[in-house]
């Protein structure tokens, strides 16, 4: 029976292995559609629903009655009644690059790093115990199974716990840490929640209907049978059953993984709606049959039986064994996705909020240009996921996992519960400050470690026994379950009424005495009235930013890809000519914004600042703070507004002008040597013709060799006035295309070979490519597409300085057609030519130059009857061009 479940196991984790893989090639390919549906989001809530609710809540209503519910009904009133309140967090997640609880934490009180750190490792610590809950969940699963074929012992128990974080670290490692997303979605991973959900659902309804339908005569005999039962008798405590609910709500919000799937990977607020009535629903789908599973079990099973392991030992009790491997797959799933979601967030946490400000000191002023900081990240993050599941092994096995499931769980709860003042009050209340939010935090988790977790490790293992008895310092007031000598308090309300309550007071009084910064109070704003704010505080100062520097250090973090998209979206919106923006007030909070994705607030804001020289608040912004009526701030925007389209003008009207000013040179350049070209082989072929016309008795050897000087004169007017006469067409629309299919290896090849035919003797260079890239079919005119692939060769074998001449050509496809990049390793183009050289007359090099300057710009205008694009790549090693081709040429890949 054991190796049939190992087999099932394994057969369910290569499914989930599949369903992430499969989401995660639709996501890529922009097939995004169904993987953003309402229910999708929806199902990825239920990681809420973790071993605890699958296996605690019929183990909680043997123990206490109906108690379990409290923790469906925490979660139901927040969706229900606070669907606005969620609807604002998920408003501020999005426009201020949220990812985690720890950053949202960070980024409302001046994206302050420090209080990131105290968030993080209170989460850590927090979430030890829930992921030690998982597995031990399984554990216990195992166990019920394995004593069907031997004893189970200690050790077995250990070595189950101890593969099963390994395994759970790999496929998280796997699909949790495959990029670096900037808005930090995992498609993949969120897609096998949602499969998962539905198993653990199918498989809690399955027991249910069998223990009542199966097991009992119907629903009329079970509610008799409950009614019977000590559970039909079971009188509420009222106090205990408000703490519960307030404590399950309170986790709801602020756990890491469901803040992860909450907040961070909702796509659309208007998912919300469909989840404010379908999560509640599922929750009492998932509550439907504990009752009757846990009185069938009390009547089953003997007395001193688990509880917490009746869904499984009920149906093998009755020789239900699939029925069994179906309730044990559900309780998997509950178990691996919660510790799945938790290990991802966490790890987000710690590396944007831990590693990269280390890191990021370390490395000093030149951090934005040192090694790939992706790398870094991604490294960061994997490691973090390994520690922190093997964290929750660590606690598992220190603490001996004889505990209740629900106990362990409601440690876990209260911890991560001090984190509820901070959030809330912070997107309501202005007047919350960062140093009242320290207070608090340290507050409670000082409270929460001395009265809930290391007493919950066991008495004498972290705290001696004496603690417990006569108090801390021998002081009868510091018991961890008798604090300030109240004492007859259930210990989970204990821990929750004073660290819950103290931390609330320690942080509303210190907020009242301590003053906000500026930025603190800019970031309040755009908090509190996120619906009347789009975008943040403008309170960069330009400074004295570079946008080159800015460039590199976004492509480290961003990608190269995605970093020179975004400036030169930014250039154009700006009016900028060029790729590169101007470090603007406006563009560096976008930038933030964009870095934040990936890195956090705190670092993002950092690293910018490293570069800029710091940020400064303008006096604009103070009155804003200070004076917030509608007119003030309309009228401050409008001067702002001005201010901003007199300068953009004023550096339009400069570059163009510097712009014409080299054209205009370039003109006259081009008129002297278009005239010289012209006259060159005139003057040759009238000579020549001359001398044979005139001379008589001349040797045959002669003829022939003053015809050929005549003919290859032709040939070079020909073709200098092919090229005049090719640009005028092509200006003016008149070209025809022919339109045909071929691969686009071919029409490299093809390129390749008549470039190097027309090479002249000169300078030889490497070629690098990769043929699996270029597998694709182009519906286009492949003689023109060959013509600009041609000239873009022969200029790298005639440009390109380096000692040994290289040209790599790159090739990828996007949902935007296909890439190609041509780069070369040389010195590249000037900055200040690169904005020329696709204009007519225009020449790289005057010492190299052959012709007049015409190659490029009529590549230009063959892309753009091609429907795509050339441009120049600056921040390359050497010169670098990229050519884009729609998605309607490339017709497939093959």
């Amino acid at each position: 029976m054991l190796n049939t479940l190992v087999a099932v196991c394994l057969a369910y984790v290569v499914f989930l292995f599949l369903v992430a893989f499969f989401a995660e090639r639709a996501a890529q390919r922009g097939r995004t559609r169904w993987l953003r549906s309402p229910i999708v989001y929806t199902l990825s809530l239920s990681i809420y629903c973790t071993a605890w609710t699958f296996y605690g809540a019929v183990g909680n209503a043997a123990r206490s009655g109906l108690e379990y519910l409290t923790i469906y009904i925490g979660p139901t009133l927040v969706m229900v009644g606070w669907w606005w309140g969620l609807r604002k967090l998920v408003r501020i997640g999005r426009t201020q690059r949220i990812t985690s609880i720890a950053d949202l934490v960070s980024a409302r009180f001046g994206k302050s790093n420090l209080l990131a750190v105290g968030v993080t490792i209170l989460a850590v610590i927090a979430t030890t115990p829930y992921i030690a809950l998982q597995l031990q969940s399984v554990t216990l699963s195992f166990e019920v199974f394995a004593q069907g074929d031997m004893p189970a012992r200690t050790g077995d128990q250990t070595h189950t716990a101890l593969w099963l974080a390994m395994g759970l670290a790999i496929f998280t490692v796997l699909f949790g840490t495959r990029n670096l997303d900037a808005n930090e979605r995992h498609h993949g991973v969120v897609m096998a929640i949602a499969v998962e959900a539905v198993v653990k659902l199918t498989a809690l309804l399955a027991v249910g209907a069998f223990v009542v339908w199966g097991v009992s005569d119907g629903p009329s005999a079970m509610l008799a049978k409950i009614d019977a039962s000590d559970l039909g008798h079971w009188q509420a405590d009222g106090g205990r059953w408000a703490g519960l609910t307030l404590l399950s709500a309170a986790a709801f919000l602020t756990l890491p993984r469901m803040f992860q799937v909450l907040v961070v990977e909702n796509e659309n607020e208007g998912h919300l709606r469909t989840a404010s009535w379908a999560f509640p629903l599922y929750l009492m789908l998932m509550s439907l049959f504990v009752v009757p599973i846990a009185v069938t079990g009390l009547e089953l099973m003997p007395e001193d039986a688990n509880p917490d392991t009746f869904v499984l030992t009920v149906p093998l009790s009755e020789g239900a064994n699939g029925l069994a491997i179906l309730s044990f797959l559900g309780g998997f799933s509950s178990a691996t996705s919660m510790v799945i979601v938790a290990a991802i967030a966490l790890s987000t946490m710690v590396s944007n909020h831990i590693v990269m400000p280390i890191w990021l000191r370390a490395t000093g002023a030149g951090a934005s240009f040192f090694g790939d900081v992706r790398n870094i990240v991604l490294l960061a993050r994997r490691v973090s996921i390994v520690g922190i599941v093997l964290l929750g092994y660590l606690y598992y096995r220190v603490s001996g996992g004889g505990a209740a499931l629900t106990s362990i769980g409601l440690v876990s709860f209260t911890g991560i519960a001090q984190v509820l003042p901070v959030a809330v009050g912070g997107i309501f209340w202005r007047g919350a400050t960062r140093t009242g939010a320290f207070a608090g935090l340290t507050v409670g988790l000082a409270l929460w470690l001395f009265t809930s977790f290391l007493p919950s490790v066991g008495t004498g293992v972290l705290l001696s026994e004496r603690i417990f008895t006569e108090g801390l310092f021998g002081l009868g007031i510091l018991r961890p379950h008798a604090l300030f000598g109240i004492e007859g308090i259930d210990s989970t309300l204990h821990a929750l009424l004073w660290s819950l309550s103290l931390s609330t007071i320690a942080f509303v009084g210190t907020s009242l005495v301590s003053f906000p910064s500026p930025l603190e109070r800019l970031q309040g704003a755009q908090f509190v009235n996120i619906y009347q704010h789009t975008g943040g505080p403008r309170s960069w100062s330009g400074g004295p930013a570079q946008s080159e520097d800015l460039m590199i250090m976004s492509q480290r973090i961003l990608g190269a890809t995605e970093a020179q998209a975004l400036f030169l979206r930014e250039a154009r919106r700006q009016g900028v000519s060029g790729h590169l923006p101007d470090p603007s007030p406006d563009f560096l909070e976008i930038l933030e914004k964009e870095l934040s994705g990936s890195v956090g607030a705190a670092t993002a804001h950092a690293m910018v600042g490293q570069i800029t020289g710091g940020m400064q608040v303008s006096v604009e912004d103070l009155m804003a703070v200070a004076d917030e009526t509608a007119q003030m701030m309309e009228y401050s925007s409008q001067l702002e507004t001005k201010s901003q389209e007199l300068t953009r003008t004023a550096r339009q009207l400069r570059d163009a002008n510097e712009k014409l000013t080299r054209l205009s040179v370039q003109k006259d350049a081009f008129l002297s040597q278009i005239s010289h070209e012209l006259r060159t082989p005139m003057t040759s072929i009238r000579a020549f013709s001359e001398i044979l016309r005139d001379s008589e008795g001349m040797l045959e050897s002669d003829k022939i060799r003053y015809a050929s000087v005549i003919h290859d004169e032709a040939i070079r007017l020909t073709r200098l006035l092919d090229d005049l006469l090719d640009l005028s067409v092509l200006e003016n629309g008149q070209v025809n295309l022919n339109i045909r299919q071929g691969r686009l290896g071919d029409v490299l090849d093809r390129a390749e070979a008549a470039a190097a035919a027309a090479s002249d003797g000169g300078a030889r260079i490497v070629i690098k490519r990769r043929a699996k890239d270029e597998s694709i079919v182009l519906n286009t005119d492949l003689d023109r597409l060959t013509q600009v692939f041609i000239n873009l060769i022969a200029n790298a074998r005639k440009y390109c300085d380096a000692a040994a001449p290289e040209l790599e050509i790159r090739v990828r496809s996007n949902l935007g057609g296909v890439v190609l990049e041509f780069v070369d390793n040389g010195t590249g183009i000037a900055a200040e030519s690169q904005d020329l050289i696709f204009e007519k007359f225009a020449r790289v090099s005057d010492q190299k130059a052959g012709g007049a300057g015409l190659g490029l710009a009529i590549c230009r205008q063959i892309m753009r009857r091609l429907g795509g694009e050339i441009s120049y790549l600056p921040g390359q090693s050497g010169a670098a061009f990229r050519v884009e081709l729609p998605a309607e040429l490339a017709m497939a890949a093959q």
